[in-house]
């Protein structure tokens, strides 16, 4: 019988000639660049660019040395690139923890790339991965307990949360391409030696969806973690609401954002505000759901910034934050992506309503008519020649009204029967036609139409809808 099997240590050998050079690519541009970046370091914080160009000959030099006498001391050269990352993030933990809000904001992007550029390019063992992210939480907490001037929610709002988020999914890229990469190399190894590992390399890529899947499903665990949770809703709204969220795959492009606030005018009597957002982001999966970590930051950020007092305003902040996220650093590549959102301001005890959209209309249902708040045609991340500001609609609303805040999901399903959308007129319909019934009984409507009428068809679109009854 033919030998068919490859021993790990052949593989692992293989694995590392083959993947060395990039490798060793990476670490010279890294010690180089770390190194050039004082540069801007002494314009942008003159005072620290002396510490600060510590840090970096530091890290440089060490990674230069384990690079240059690996063989002697015996390291490969992804543990090479290990110490360049882990020494670089140490170092960024160091450069937040003197900066203030304005400057942690800039220098987020950097440390997001920092993290976003490793889970793309590197290639190292999954305990090195969960070691770089112990150490960026740890040096990151001493740091900021040791120098910061900024409170913990400034921190963590302003770059610390988001960084964070992205290092966990970037954990996970980096374990799925090792995984891939090594078992890749190993099924072709061994159908080198015999036809019969075609069997073999099935079961693998088997296990390889399973991996997949199972790193899916944490990522959506992640991403549900950042939506209200159902007793905040259920104590700030009471039954007065309902939301419908139907992730086309296992994580989503669509997310919702509601929040509680109370004003803090210089002059006048505060007023309570509550805050409600529908989004839907460019593309479906992994890259709508990293689309929807900025847009709900960059909402959170809106939400406590004093100088943002309408819908309208927090849209145009909005905007710019996602233009600038994704386009910064001079690409040559622009990034178009974005999202639809609707965002109203509801003042809870004068009944009044504010209402900004970018293509996502808002209905009101009241009397068994629909009362249409029509959004501004201008996506989020709109890259054309003019960008103009969102419009800011305001109405009074009633006891019993009804606002609903939705996607396209919904009607653009297809249906099993015939083949067609579901459309507008028929949401609308449905609506009107439940009105006068409770939310929850409304919402078990809207739910039983959509799989009715999808039947067997796939989900083509992500679904979120979210009613509230003004009580």
């Amino acid at each position: 019988m033919y030998e068919t099997q490859i021993s790990d240590s052949i593989v692992r050998s293989e694995f590392n000639k083959s993947t060395e050079r990039p490798h060793l690519i990476a670490c010279w541009i890294g010690i180089v660049l770390n190194l050039f970046w004082f540069i801007s370091d002494y314009f942008v914080l003159p005072e620290f660019w002396l510490p600060f160009l510590g840090f970096r000959f530091c890290v440089s030099v060490t990674t230069l040395i384990a690079v240059l006498l690996r063989d002697k001391i015996n390291l490969t050269i992804h543990t090479c690139t290990f110490i360049l990352v882990l020494g670089i993030s140490v170092q960024n933990a160091y450069m937040w923890s003197v900066m203030d809000v304005e400057h942690l904001q800039k220098h987020a992007f950097a440390y997001i790339a920092l993290f976003i550029g490793v889970g793309m390019l590197v290639l190292w063992e999954f305990k090195q991965s969960i070691i770089l992210l112990v150490a960026t939480i740890i040096s990151n907490a001493a740091f900021y307990l040791a120098n910061s001037p900024l409170s913990v929610e400034e921190f963590l709002i302003n770059g610390g949360m988001l960084t964070l988020t992205v290092a966990i999914f970037c954990v996970f890229m980096i374990r799925n391409r090792y995984r891939l990469t090594y078992n890749e190399l190993k099924s072709r190894l061994e159908l080198e030696l015999s036809k019969k590992t075609i069997e073999q390399q099935k079961e693998e890529v088997e296990e390889m969806n399973t991996e997949i899947i199972s790193s899916l499903r944490y990522a959506k665990r992640l991403q549900e973690a950042l939506l209200p949770p159902k007793t905040f809703l259920d104590n700030i709204l009471n039954e007065n609401y309902f939301v419908i969220y139907k992730p086309r795959d296992i994580v989503s492009g669509d997310f919702y954002w509601i929040k509680k606030i109370k004003t803090t005018p210089e002059t006048g009597e505060s007023k309570n505000y509550l805050l409600v957002a529908v989004a839907d982001c460019t593309g479906h999966g992994v890259p709508g759901a990293f689309m929807s970590l900025l847009g709900s930051n960059f909402l959170q950020q809106s939400s406590v910034n004093k100088d943002i007092n309408t819908p309208a305003e927090a849209l145009d902040f909005l905007n710019q934050k996602i233009i600038t996220t994704l386009n910064h650093n001079d690409r040559e590549e622009v990034i178009r992506d974005g999202m639809d959102i609707s965002l109203i301001a509801i003042d809870i005890e004068n009944k009044k309503l504010a209402y900004a959209g970018a293509n996502n209309s808002v209905y009101i249902v009241r009397d068994k008519e629909i009362i249409t708040l029509k959004a501004d045609k201008q996506a989020i991340g709109n890259m054309n020649d003019e960008v103009l500001p969102y419009n800011n609609i305001m109405i009074d609303v009633f006891k019993d009204d009804c606002v609903y805040l939705f996607t396209d999901g919904y009607a653009d399903q297809f249906g099993e029967q015939t083949g067609k959308k579901f459309m507008r007129k028929q949401f609308e319909k449905i609506l009107i036609d439940s009105n006068e019934k409770s939310m929850n009984e409304q919402k078990l409507i809207l739910e039983k139409a959509f799989n009715d009428w999808k039947g067997a068809t796939a989900q083509v679109d992500d679904v979120c809808v979210i009613g509230l009854r003004i009580s």
